[in-house]
């Protein structure tokens, strides 16, 4: 990572705000050097939390947060802290980047927010009702903060609008998707376009010419096909409950198993709490969601929890299956997230017999690359596999700099 320059970079503040929480990190751009990142948690609870940490040291304190209002305040107050703040003052933020959950049809890449941004923010709430009202109060209270700033909107659904018909309609009547959207939009598009582009740097290649398949595999997780630079398929869909076995989700299923509960006396509320908090790893070995605790488990004996261990790699490894036949060839395979970056016995049970395909893992390699970056394949492997830490905030930040600044000059 190159050092940031005090006279040529801008200081990009970099805000994902929850229904509960409001994480920050500021970064010095062009250099791509954070100064300081910090969280507040627990927002309209009785007892609240900020913590920061940063060059000139950390601060921590528990406090009652009433609101996001609050929250913020406290934000830009840890920010000028005269001992272990980032900046010495708020006018020294150049600009802010937000991250925002669903961006619908209207937009494939990060946008500068402005009335009709948030509009469409507000009418695609109904596709993400627990962010993107979170995400908008976040974009209201930091425009406030930082007045005269220009913001940007950073969707996680941005990057897989070049998903073809083919893949993100749903074999159900046309009118469904035409009066209520329901399409496949798919998620964790800023990792993805990240850790895609990071890996291809790594290779000495171009992604003009580089179809890539992209495994961000944490307590959610979701697989994406890119092709030349360009999402064509991902695995999560409507909401992020498709695709793979996840911590607690229980990705794809046969949607008559609702009908069937549902007829033994299930509610929407109940198996709405059964499919996205109490399934995945943690409903199948009936232990945990963390993978640590249920490696432990299997090796102690826990057929559950191994059988669980199976059906996460078994689903990931026919996903990848899939897009590499959708893409003909695929030149890198990459794992991120928790459980891609640091599970390494994982990715050992995740490409075993993905050498039928050309993927081949180097067992040497993969453990002492172990959270990467690096590169986990045999020298013979006809897809080159590669261990690539995601950073989603950096992400966000290089969108709001190029969008504010470089394609200015």
């Amino acid at each position: 990572m190159e050092s940031a320059s005090p006279d040529a970079d801008k200081k990009i503040l970099v805000i994902n705000c929850g229904s509960s929480s409001l994480k920050y990190e500021v970064y010095a751009m062009p250099s791509r050097l954070s100064l300081g990142r910090g969280l507040v948690e627990r927002i309209g609870e009785a007892s609240g939390k900020i913590s920061q940490t940063g060059p000139s040291g950390a601060l921590s304190r528990e406090l009652a947060v009433r609101d996001h209002h609050e929250a913020m305040l406290l934000v830009c107050e840890a920010l000028t802290d005269g001992n272990v703040g980032i900046v010495e003052r708020l006018d020294e933020i150049a600009g802010a980047g937000h991250r925002v959950v669903h961006g619908g049809e209207s937009y494939a890449s990060s946008v500068v927010i402005d009335s009709r941004v948030i509009a469409s923010i507000e009418r695609s709430a109904e596709l993400a009702p627990l962010h993107n009202p979170a995400n908008l109060t976040g974009i209201a209270e930091a425009q406030a903060a930082l007045p005269g700033r220009r913001h940007v909107a950073v969707f996680d659904t941005a990057f897989h609008q070049t998903l073809p018909a083919a893949a993100y309609l749903y074999g159900i009547p046309r009118e469904l998707y035409e009066k209520y959207r329901i399409r496949r939009y798919g998620f964790h598009g800023t990792s993805h376009r990240f850790v895609a582009a990071e890996a291809v740097k790594l290779m000495k290649r171009s992604p003009d010419n580089t179809n890539v398949i992209s495994c961000h595999l944490g307590n959610g997780a979701s697989i994406t096909a890119i092709q030349n630079g360009v999402s064509i398929d991902t695995s999560m869909g409507f909401t992020p409950l498709e695709g793979l076995v996840m911590g607690t989700r229980s990705g794809d299923l046969d949607p008559a198993v609702l009908l069937f509960l549902m007829q033994r006396g299930y509610t929407p509320e109940e198996l709405n709490k059964l499919l996205n908090k109490q399934s995945g790893l943690l409903g199948l070995s009936g232990i945990s969601n963390d993978l640590r605790d249920l490696e432990r488990a299997a090796e102690a004996g826990d057929n559950a929890a191994l059988e669980a261990l199976d059906v996460y790699a078994y689903r990931v490894r026919k996903y990848i299956g899939a897009y590499s036949a959708s893409m003909v060839k695929t030149d890198i395979l990459v794992f991120t997230g928790g459980i891609g970056q640091y599970g390494v016995r994982m990715r050992e049970r995740m490409c075993h017999r993905l050498e039928n395909i050309g993927m081949v893992l180097d067992p040497e390699l993969n453990r002492s690359v172990g959270p990467g970056p690096g590169i986990i394949s045999r020298d013979y492997s006809r897809t080159a596999i590669v261990v690539m830490p995601t950073n989603e905030e950096l992400q966000i930040a290089i969108d709001a700099f190029e969008l504010l600044y470089a394609r200015a000059q």
